[in-house]
């Protein structure tokens, strides 16, 4: 009887010893620098940009970590766009001040027109400015854009920049869409900031080294996750999730967003108020079920579609009934949000007569001339989607020198 359980117990290790360990959680940025009790900004006085998502793994914020931490002077601040709540939908957001670990701090409002940066006034008597505010993935979401923003004011006013890195929720192996050739875009509209397809498969880390090659900062510092994979997706990260803003409440959402907020400058609902933001497009006009038909003939992998009737309770359309199409992805894997919205572009297009595109505004979140010309021609979503495709292909080399993560 001994022997069969030395044998029993002998086989149960060798099982274990044989079975992949399982993956450990993600440390964000954040959770990297507590670990570290702060050290790196330590004796510094130290601004801080975020929001309701810079939270540790225990979901405290960084603001009243910094607050609190023993031999750090936490001297001011600063919000992006939707405000330090993240809620806001307003088009200028007023400063104000902030209350930390029981003391009063500045809270500048960065997100006032375009120029979303903090001024020297604002930045006078900081040694290091720290950037730490979750992303989701897209060109267009303006969260990297003042980051990109505020690490050319540090390097203006020669003090230090930290960017504390975070998962980008959609993965970091997936590169999408179109880059941008308007002149007078990059590096001055937030929306089409940087020429990078507009899903760019970056963490904030990855991108602002990437944008330093231009600005050249020596005094860039990216903390760098741990645990993160390139091939995860936010919820196989163990962090909690905190919508970034609001109309992100999840990350469903987020996985369309690349795609179906190409379409916010049209006569068309995107979904905003809705419980489908980014998964629902609709009008009181749409004849849904042609459209749906014209995506059905797609036969695009991973991505359903369903006719649904909604009335949004905000934005264009607010109050009013609005036949549409629910998006709803089957394969998150398979899925091609830039491919949905090349495809949805031809088919309005085609079967939509009151569909309205304003280029003079899709032009700042598509950024690609190309693009409108092969609308206008009448191209087929397939001979648009290839010229997405063609682009990310170019960025896929380009990016290769600044990937952090495997």
């Amino acid at each position: 009887m001994t022997r069969l359980l030395a044998a029993a117990a002998a086989l149960a290790l060798a099982a274990c010893a044989g079975a992949p360990p399982r993956p450990s959680r993600v440390m964000s940025g954040l959770d990297v620098l507590e670990s570290q009790g702060f050290s790196l900004l330590k004796g510094k006085r130290v601004g801080v940009i975020t929001n309701r998502t810079g939270i540790d793994a225990r979901g405290e914020s960084i603001v009243e970590l910094l607050a609190a931490a023993p031999g750090v002077t936490l001297a001011a601040v600063y919000s992006s766009e939707h405000g330090f709540s993240a809620t806001s939908e307003t088009a200028n957001i007023v400063s104000d001040r902030i209350k930390a670990a029981g003391k009063d701090v500045p809270l500048y409002s960065l997100f006032v027109g375009k120029v979303q940066r903090p001024t020297p006034e604002q930045l006078a008597g900081i040694d290091v400015l720290v950037f730490d505010i979750q992303d989701v993935g897209a060109r267009f979401y303006t969260y990297l854009a003042t980051m990109a923003m505020a690490l050319e004011s540090a390097k203006a006013a020669g003090i230090e920049f930290v960017v504390l890195d975070r998962p980008n929720p959609i993965g970091g192996e997936i590169v999408e869409g179109p880059l941008v050739d308007e002149p007078d875009a990059v590096g001055k509209d937030p929306v089409s900031y940087f020429d990078v397809p507009t899903r760019h498969g970056l963490t904030a880390g990855e991108m602002a080294g990437l944008w330093n090659a231009t600005v050249k900062d020596s005094k860039l510092t990216v903390v760098k996750m741990k645990n993160w994979r390139r091939a995860m997706w936010f919820d196989q990260t163990g962090l909690p999730w905190v919508p970034p803003s609001p109309n992100m409440p999840d990350l469903a959402a987020a996985s369309l967003y690349p795609g179906v907020s190409n379409l916010e400058f049209t006569n068309l609902s995107v979904g905003r108020g809705t419980d489908s933001p980014f998964g629902w497009i609709g009008a009181p006009w749409l004849d849904a079920e042609a459209l749906k038909k014209r995506m059905d003939e797609a036969l695009l992998e991973g991505v359903a579609f369903s006719v649904k009737t909604r009335t949004p309770s905000k934005d264009i359309y607010a109050g009013q009934s609005c036949r549409g199409l629910r998006l709803v992805v089957t394969d998150r894997e398979a899925a091609r949000p830039l491919r949905v919205f090349a495809e949805l572009a031809a088919a309005l297009r085609d079967t939509q007569p009151e569909f309205k595109l304003s280029w003079n505004h899709t032009r700042r979140l598509v950024g690609r001339e190309r693009f409108r010309e092969l609308y206008e021609s009448g191209a087929t979503g397939a001979d648009i989607a290839r010229l997405f495709e063609a682009d990310a292909a170019e960025f896929e080399k380009t990016r290769t020198p600044f990937l952090l993560y495997r």
